[in-house]
């Protein structure tokens, strides 16, 4: 452009200065930059503006402030790229003291400095920064929203939620799909309807994107009959669609299912991507599909052109490590072509605890605890297959180095939702308003299942204590005093829905397996492997999880 004798205008710079961020070409940036000034630009402020956030995305910050202060302080758009650099590279001080000198803010000056404390872990500082800003738009709202899905804090994003409802706020699609990704961790099946409805009575197209997150959905909430008919409707599917839908049948043990639809994408010219055959390889191993998952595994390259990447081999060790074939699994790491990382040696420790193998599973838990040192799922992992052989004196010896090292161990917690609110429940809560009425039902459920043949599998309990007071500590797992509460507050035969964080453990998968027979309910358990569908005295999984 320059060589033929045209000459840039206010509409060049910023699509340049765009491209160098994107390219992280200092060098060329810093010659824009001269070209600006040289043609006079400089005071122009979305020029201004393009060049900070080019700076600032590289990391040089001290030049980025330097732009801005060659203009002064004043402009608001300059100001806001910079609080947006100084969060992005931790200076949260220097964003907060720049947004505080400004004379003049707009509603992108606040969503800008609370998308910073986000993505800086401040969420307190977050909400209160929203709490007082004068004007909020749909920003605003959505900022928050994926602030806290970002966070983990899925529960503060309904919270949110229900607020936007109460004020009526427009949903767009962006926060709509942000709100069907908090569902879908919470299991909050409700909302996600009334968010599909909205959808439908808002005549809002189901593209793929906010199609995929409905199935994701209905799926992760249980219903993966819904989220069957939304996949038929979507007009348009993309790979991650389909993927979605994979994902969905896989993580509720029907196999058979994934298996058809992949070869159905097939058949609609959908090519396949990685992340497709994580979700079919997922699908082969909680069916115990060996030989089908093998066959996926050794033809992705020959037959669909798709890479073979460290998460594939993840899901083959664990498919070959569940069903037993422990040899083969190490076998395999051992021929990898990229090193093993955590969720691979992961996959064979679990295994080996599945399977018994304490001599396999204190080698290779030996290599995550210096691979990892600082998983605290991989010492409990290590602990359990100690404390199921009775081997004591190495489960402290596991205790002892968590101690030394600052490793705090994971809280299982199960969720319920109940008329709209989460209810969190964690091993022995006591803090629950109903949570003496929960006991009672948590008392006469445990006799009542015990006569009537279940017995306490105190293998699952990692202390050395006695089988008395392994009984009781079971009792109060989280997630029977989440079911306890579902039947003290739902109707009779009603379905009840809970979310784990972590496995479900033997016993208490024994023990719901006898709950859902005696008091007639379906009860829909996702843990953090799979969905288990409790009915009648029988799990979907058919004890294979």
């Amino acid at each position: 452009m320059v060589l033929s004798g045209s000459s840039p205008n206010k509409y060049t710079y910023p699509q340049l200065f765009k491209a160098c961020g994107l390219e992280k070409a200092i060098e060329e940036g810093v010659q824009i930059h001269g070209h600006v000034i040289k043609h006079g630009f400089h005071d122009d402020e979305h020029v201004i503006s393009a060049g900070i956030q080019m700076y600032a995305s590289l990391g040089c910050l001290v030049e980025a402030r330097n732009m801005l202060d060659s203009i002064g302080d004043s402009d608001v758009v300059c100001c806001n790229a910079m609080i947006d650099g100084y969060m992005k590279f931790g200076d949260v001080g220097a964003a907060v003291g720049l947004f505080e000198l400004m004379k003049e803010k707009n509603v992108g000056s606040w969503n800008t400095i609370i998308s910073g404390f986000f993505t800086n872990g401040m969420m307190i500082e977050a909400e209160d920064y929203f709490k007082i800003m004068p004007e909020k738009d749909e920003v605003s709202w959505s900022a928050m929203i994926d602030g806290y899905n970002k966070g983990g804090c899925f529960k503060d994003a309904l919270k949110v939620f229900d607020e936007m409802r109460r004020e009526e706020i427009k949903l767009t699609k962006f926060v709509l799909s942000s709100l069907l990704t908090s569902c879908a961790n919470t299991g909050a099946l409700e909302q996600g309807k009334w968010i599909h409805g909205y959808v439908k009575r808002s005549r809002i197209v189901l593209d793929a994107v906010l199609g995929t997150c409905m199935i994701d959905m209905y799926a992760k909430c249980g219903r993966i009959d819904l989220a069957w008919d939304v996949f038929e409707r979507t007009k348009r599917k993309e790979v991650f669609c389909w993927n979605a839908m994979i994902g969905g049948l896989a993580m509720h043990g029907r196999a058979e299912d994934a298996i058809e639809l992949f070869l159905k994408m097939e058949l609609e010219n959908v090519k396949p991507n990685d992340v497709s055959f994580i979700a079919l390889l997922n699908a082969c191993a909680h069916a115990g599909l060996v030989h089908q998952g093998l066959n996926y595994f050794v033809s992705m390259k020959r037959r669909w052109g798709v890479e073979t990447k460290v998460e594939h081999y993840g899901c083959v060790v664990n498919l070959l490590g569940k069903a037993g074939y422990l040899k083969e699994a190490e076998s395999l790491i051992s021929t990898m072509p990229m090193r093993p990382n955590g969720a691979v040696w992961g996959a064979l420790l679990g295994a080996c605890r599945m399977h018994g193998n304490v001599e396999m599973g204190e080698r290779i838990g030996e290599i995550l605890l210096d691979l990892e040192p600082e998983n605290s799922g991989r010492y409990t992992l290590l602990s359990n297959i100690y404390a199921k052989a009775g081997k004591w004196e190495r489960v402290e010896r596991v205790r002892k180095v968590m101690k030394e090292r600052g490793v705090k161990t994971i809280v299982g917690k199960s969720m319920i939702i109940f008329k709209g609110i989460v209810h969190e429940f964690k091993v022995g809560d006591s803090c629950h308003p109903q949570i003496g009425e929960i006991n009672q039902i948590l008392e006469k459920m445990v006799v009542e299942i015990k006569s009537n043949g279940h017995q306490p599998d105190t293998s699952q309990v990692l202390f050395d204590i006695s089988e008395e007071e392994k009984e009781t500590a079971l009792k109060y797992h989280s997630e029977k005093i989440a079911i306890a509460f579902g039947i003290l507050n739902s109707e009779a035969g009603e379905t009840i829905r809970v979310v784990k964080n972590l496995r479900v453990c033997e016993d208490c998968h024994s023990a719901t397996k006898i709950i859902s027979r005696l008091y007639d309910r379906e009860i829909i358990l996702r843990d953090r492997l799979r969905y288990h569908h409790f009915k009648n005295g029988q799990c979907s999984c058919k004890d294979f999880w």
